[in-house]
């Protein structure tokens, strides 16, 4: 059962969804489920089975099987091309990008459904296909974005525990203190404190996942209001999918708008598992944290300006390049600058990310001044990092991009950009944490050295 307090924009009363308390002690994952081509729970049912078996195998004929060797390099730079996750819903190729269960980002855009002919992806096909391996019908993806909707309800205490925060509170503290507050909803802690066999962990975690994956949206978008919109807040349109909700609640009701969200959603939910957020989220779920506990934690991570706040310290830096040279600046004078937004940890090409971005870019906004300096940055940074030989990548990533399309269309709330990242982050996160129950990946707990130890290995080794 749930009510609404408020529906009126012209004031400050909130509008919000509330849970009645009388259903919070209920298991909501044991109600019967009946099987069905649209059921994305019953779907998962099936496969899960034949991928226990799967991983069975490989640890029992090539459990000893060697990926490679590690180096002081590895040890001291941050674990980087050490292979030490298994991560089943996306992989990162140095040249080719990201690969959604083994689909790029254009074969995304082509074969998952569209809110409209030609448009781009719903988010929502996009979790279907993260966590079952295949592309939906229209029909799956209609059946999942009904039941995200009625998932979405927020219990009033997470409002009032982000309305105990000072509005001055970077927008990810008021977020990730949301997430923090729906927790004590999970379904997987009462399953795990009642007595649940290990075999059933990921059923809870899947309703918890599904939960969260839905209520996400509505507190990014309280916190959104709350900050920059006299608190003044917009209710969930009940017509609309998973991004162009999103949009709609944030105040922003254009048809490009809402497609912009529903490609930006797609395209930031999942990176593989050695991000800082991604690592963090399976880390503390291996400990049997429930989504929300994960989740809050990778959002903790995201929040890192080498991380997830990148995209906004990026719009700031172009918007304080034209302020100083205006919106010609020559490649002679972009020598002078450090440019953010270049490079990446693991790609070795332009992201595909950014690319989907420019595309849609020079597709709806080619004359827009702050798109014209980001394409000028794409074509002259790129030769002045080669020459100057200080990097594996001189490509744009993701964040060089996102901001300047998010401002075109009137957000121009750069410190919220993470908050954005986030909501679409948690599609990815949460997939593999219903995965690593399903599969019983354990808890994490690699071995750490000190320096003393190093140098003693270096002498014997040597």
């Amino acid at each position: 059962m749930v009510f609404f307090r408020g529906v009126s924009l012209i004031s400050k009363l909130r509008s919000r969804v509330v849970q009645q308390p009388g259903l919070s002690s209920s298991v909501r994952w044991l109600q019967v489920q009946t099987s069905s081509d649209l059921d994305l729970h019953s779907q998962l049912k099936e496969l899960i089975p034949q991928e226990q078996e799967r991983l069975k195998k490989l640890k029992s004929e090539h459990g000893k099987v060697q990926l490679g060797n590690i180096t002081v390099d590895m040890v001291l730079g941050g674990m980087r091309g050490m292979t030490g996750l298994l991560w089943e819903t996306s992989l990162l190729d140095p040249d080719e990008g990201i690969r959604f269960r083994g689909l790029s980002i254009p074969e995304c855009q082509q074969k998952l459904p569209a809110a409209k002919p030609g448009g781009e992806p719903l988010p929502e096909g996009l979790l279907w296909l993260l966590l079952t391996g295949k592309v939906p019908s229209e029909k799956q993806v209609d059946a999942l974005s009904k039941e995200l909707r009625s998932r979405a309800a927020v219990p009033d205490h997470v409002y009032k525990a982000i309305d105990a925060l000072p509005i001055t509170a970077h927008p990810m503290t008021q977020f990730a203190s949301g997430v923090m507050a729906l927790q004590v909803q999970s379904e997987f802690q009462k399953a795990y404190e009642k007595g649940i066999h290990k075999s059933k962990y990921w059923e809870p975690t899947y309703e918890d996942s599904l939960t969260l994956i839905a209520q996400l949206p509505v507190v990014a978008s309280y916190v959104y209001r709350r900050i920059y919109k006299n608190d003044e807040h917009i209710p969930m349109d009940d017509s609309l999918d998973y991004g162009g909700n999103f949009a709609h609640m944030l105040g922003f009701d254009s048809p490009e708008m809402q497609e912009l969200m529903r490609l930006y959603v797609t395209i930031h939910s999942d990176h593989e598992g050695g991000n800082v957020s991604a690592h963090a989220g399976h880390l503390v779920g291996s400990a049997l944290s429930d989504p929300y506990l994960s989740f809050a934690a990778a959002l903790n991570g995201l929040a890192g300006p080498l991380h997830g706040l990148a995209n906004q310290e990026v719009l700031l830096w172009i918007k304080s390049v034209v302020d100083e040279c205006g919106e010609n600046i020559t490649a002679e004078q972009l020598k002078d600058y450090v440019v953010p937004g270049f490079g990446h940890g693991v790609l070795r090409k332009t992201d595909p990310r950014y690319m989907c971005q420019r595309e849609f870019a020079m597709k709806h906004l080619p004359d827009d001044p702050l798109f014209k300096l980001v394409s000028k940055l794409f074509d002259v940074v790129p030769p002045i990092l080669l020459e100057l030989g200080k990097v594996k990548n001189p490509w744009p990533n993701v964040d060089a991009h996102s901001g300047v399309l998010l401002n075109h269309y009137g957000l121009t709330e750069a410190r919220y950009y993470t908050v954005l990242f986030g909501v679409s982050r948690a599609i990815g996160i949460c997939s593999q944490l219903i995965w690593d129950r399903a599969l019983g990946l354990p808890l994490e707990r690699p071995k750490s050295v000190t320096m003393e130890w190093l140098e003693n290995h270096i002498k014997k080794s040597s």
